[in-house]
């Protein structure tokens, strides 16, 4: 219990974030000014991995679609999914606030930032020539595939959903995909001093109580395959952080982006065990804006193919290591 007794000092500061998102949440920032972030700088050239097999989802409508070329502001075409967004001013996107390295709220400046985001501003970039033409709604992992549905009149609150999102078949019922732009994987997180090395281990021990977001496939992944464990479902990664270092669950189950993050701002967290899923990341976009998906294709091939994912990930994750061969493109049938 030492560790638990250590960690409550933080325990503040991670419940004052809490709140803070609970009021950002309903009043998303906009334009150059609120960002306040600079452009990425000219990457060096990087060579992505070649195409994988095909999705194999099966009986699915809106598989990934071939991108298009070229992808600059000029070349949008007229009455394009492209051109109404261009013309309405801003980027409408769906993001967390909480997420460590992938998309957060700096406390000193206020601003979101992370891998995730940065990969919005590329593609404000190509649509308005101004990366910072976004206007962020911050949700929760429970709510990406809600604000992409039309409502009655056929809108949908935001255009782009860049949350840590895996690909997946069920998924793609609602909503469309963009190739893959991260491979994730799960991991668990557990205390410092803990002599759990894995989910296994923490069934071994017995009566240990794991945490994850629910509306996840970590959530669904936990419950079915550990059942030796005891599932504890909460609204955020941040409130699993807040239920852990309250000694309220012994562990966080989680993406490996997710969890480093949690590690790096918690000295008396560790994460342990081999990655026990493959989480492909897509950017969720509304089932019916083909043109988008096909625009934002373009977007990440551009981004594999002259560094620029490469030096994205050596920005925000190389915590996890040397970068990888940027994720090959895999399109539907």
């Amino acid at each position: 219990m030492s560790a638990i007794r250590s960690r409550t000092a933080r325990i503040g500061l991670i419940a004052a974030l809490v709140g803070t998102l609970a009021l950002t949440a309903c009043s998303p920032r906009s334009g150059s000014d609120d960002l306040g972030l600079t452009p990425t700088p000219t990457p060096t050239e990087t060579t992505p991995s070649a195409p994988a097999p095909a999705s194999t989802c099966e009986n699915v409508p809106g598989e990934v679609q071939p991108s298009y070329s070229p992808i600059s502001p000029d070349s949008i075409p007229s009455g394009s999914t492209m051109e109404t967004i261009r013309n309405n001013g801003v980027l409408r996107v769906g993001v967390s606030a909480d997420t460590l390295l992938m998309g957060a709220r700096d406390p000193l400046t206020g601003q979101i930032e992370g891998f995730d985001i940065d990969v919005l501003h590329e593609i404000s970039r190509a649509i308005f020539g101004d990366p910072n033409k976004l206007q962020f709604k911050v949700i929760t992992s429970a709510q990406r595939l809600e604000v992409l549905t039309p409502d009655a009149a056929g809108n949908t609150q935001v255009d782009i959903v860049a949350r840590t999102m895996t690909i997946n078949c069920a998924r793609w019922e609602t909503i469309a995909f963009s190739t893959e732009y991260y491979g994730a994987g799960q991991k668990v997180l557990v205390a410092s001093d803990s002599d759990a090395t894995s989910m296994e281990a923490l069934e071994t021990k017995g009566d240990q109580k794991v945490c994850a977001p629910a509306s996840t496939t970590t959530l669904t992944r936990l419950e079915d395959e550990f059942p030796g464990v005891e599932a504890v479902s909460a609204a955020t990664h941040t409130e699993c952080l807040v239920l852990f270092q309250q000694g309220k669950v012994d562990a966080i189950t989680g993406d490996d982006t997710i969890l480093a993050g949690f590690a790096d701002q918690d000295p008396y967290a560790k994460v342990v065990g081999d990655a026990f899923s493959d989480e492909p990341y897509g950017l969720g976009m509304p089932k019916d804006k083909v043109d988008l998906v096909q625009f934002v294709n373009g977007v990440l091939d551009r981004m594999r193919s002259d560094g620029t994912w490469t030096s994205l990930y050596d920005k925000w994750l190389g915590v996890l290591g040397p970068a990888p061969a940027p994720p090959a493109p895999v399109y539907g049938r």
